[in-house]
């Protein structure tokens, strides 16, 4: 990986790994269904009434939304491909409202 290649600090699937003792496949399976399970809970808790001010909300929701397209195919801030230009590309450069 990158980031072990540089020297940078263990990734969170090794620590998972050494701490419960399982597979790497197992834990690529774990953070999956936690990944899915918070977007179910983000989900969720958005439609309920709240004090925290809807627009608010929506900044955070689109912050969880631009990580995880992202991330969730490796480091696609770290190493920008063909599929992170297109979707930065598809952006609408000027206000839509």
């Amino acid at each position: 990986m990158f980031e072990q290649k540089r020297g940078h600090v263990a990734l969170g699937i090794e620590c998972y790994m050494k701490q419960y003792s399982v597979s790497m496949e197992q834990v690529y399976n774990e953070f999956h269904n936690q990944t899915m399970q918070a977007w179910i809970d983000i989900n969720q808790e958005c439609l309920k009434p709240t004090i925290v001010p809807m627009p608010l909300l929506n900044r955070v929701l689109n912050l969880s939304r631009v990580m995880d397209i992202i991330y969730k195919e490796g480091d696609g801030y770290t190493h920008v491909g063909k599929v992170m230009k297109n979707n930065i590309g598809s952006l609408p450069i000027d206000s839509i409202v």
